[in-house]
């Protein structure tokens, strides 16, 4: 079996991935932890060997490790992790001489995050033509990769909860409220925790909505929509905009990667 981590600025996600001989792979299931780059290869192990054994898995069970990190201080320790517990080194991707093996089309190639490079591998592969992938994370990217599986650059804008923190944080008054959809379709707020919420989540899908459109007549082709993270089904409800929400595309990235690897 295979056993990915996706480690990003807020959460690193965990998935165990069985394969079936004939080049597919099945997630069986997955765990998400705070992401410390502190966060020792041991203190790992007392948490993830633990809900192996919850699920019915032992470490025998894994035999390939692969990580993909945006926190480079996270990956020593994940690396060590693997080789005391799995016996396993430990593939990082994007690292070394296996590359990512597409085209990055942009002014510096090496800055792409490895979450995105992911999202590009597992977009192309899963959907056909131009696609636009827009990632609701920490920070909110959106990104072009062609019909030939090439990144050609994109849009980098503060996640949600960023922004929601940025407003709570440097004002004196507004309290701290939840993102979720407003009580009514209405703009016009009538108390200060409707205005907030109104201007946070009708404000956040209006701009990616008017980011799309803009990147959609500069491709100038008919481009498919795929929205991924954890905000992108609650969006999902509210915009037309999507074609499809894939909240496994950066996991099924890693297992593409792992696979690519290992042929």
């Amino acid at each position: 079996m295979l056993l990915v981590a996706d480690v990003g600025n807020t959460n690193a996600v965990f998935a165990l991935f069985e394969r079936d001989g004939k080049g597919g792979h099945t997630i069986r299931t997955r765990w998400r932890i705070a992401t410390d780059p502190r966060r020792t290869g041991d203190e790992y192990a007392v948490w993830l060997l633990q809900l192996l054994q919850i699920e019915g898995y032992s470490r025998d069970d894994v035999n390939q490790f692969v990580i993909g990190s945006v926190v480079p201080r996270a990956v020593h320790n994940l690396t060590l992790f693997a080789r005391k517990y799995f016996d396993v080194e430990a593939i990082i991707a994007g690292a070394g001489e296996s590359g990512w093996g597409f085209e990055i089309d942009v002014e510096e190639p090496r800055s792409l995050g490895a979450d995105r490079a992911l999202n590009a591998i597992a977009a192309h592969k899963c959907y056909e033509g131009d696609l636009i992938v827009i990632d609701f994370g920490t920070a909110t990217t959106v990104d072009a990769i062609d019909f030939t599986g090439a990144y050609k650059g994109g849009i980098i804008a503060p996640g949600i909860n960023l922004s929601l923190d940025a407003l709570v944080g440097n004002t004196a008054k507004l309290p701290r409220i939840a993102i979720e959809k407003p009580r009514s379709d209405s703009v016009i707020g009538r108390n200060t925790e409707d205005q907030m919420l109104i201007g946070v989540f009708w404000g956040y899908i209006a701009m990616i909505e008017g980011l799309v459109t803009r990147m959609k007549a500069e491709i100038g082709r008919p481009c498919k929509v795929i929205a991924t993270g954890g905000l992108a089904v609650l969006f999902d409800d509210h915009t037309t905009l999507f074609d499809h929400v894939d909240s496994e595309l950066t996991l099924e990235g890693l297992a593409i990667f792992a696979d690519r690897h290992s042929s």
